[in-house]
């Protein structure tokens, strides 16, 4: 059976005023995601962001408490990441001891690195999905738990 809906886990990893990315580069150009992916199947969500940053960013992490939630429906903003709608929980995160984050050696197709991006330099970036306003806000604030919906492309219908 096909679920409806991916379930993702992102690891938000915030340290000396700047955030970890992961660093894709494609046909689109140079963009950045959080560390995270898909949950696999008997997997937790706080393990799978345990497993994804250190498959993506080659680094081991201690799993907090959920930062925020964003939701991407397709068919409500012109398909822009695809056709999977999908729900993904990021959770705070922090790199354990003597962990380094570095580009691993066998990376997903199109990452070209791992990357500390200053908190004030985010804007400037192409990130993946956008919510770059709430980690700025998520920093600045400690607060968590939010629900961030992908904005509805107004006079789009399916």
């Amino acid at each position: 059976m096909t679920s409806h809906i991916r379930v993702k886990a992102c690891a938000l990893i915030i340290e000396k005023g700047a955030v970890l990315l992961v660093e894709f580069k494609d046909e689109h150009g140079v963009h950045y995601n959080l560390p995270g992916g898909g949950v696999n199947p008997g997997e937790t969500v706080k393990e799978a962001a345990c497993r994804e940053a250190f498959e993506e960013a080659s680094i081991e992490v201690e799993v907090g408490p959920l930062a925020f939630v964003y939701e991407y429906v397709p068919h409500l903003c012109h398909h822009k990441y695809g056709d999977t709608a999908s729900l993904q929980l990021i959770f705070d995160c922090k790199c354990k001891d003597g962990s380094i984050p570095r580009r691993p050696e066998y990376p997903d197709m199109n990452q070209t690195d791992v990357k500390w991006i200053k908190l004030k330099n985010l804007k400037n970036v192409v990130l993946y999905p956008d919510v770059k306003e709430t980690i700025i806000l998520y920093n600045e604030c400690g607060t968590g738990s939010r629900l961030i919906e992908e904005p509805i492309e107004r006079g789009f219908s399916d």
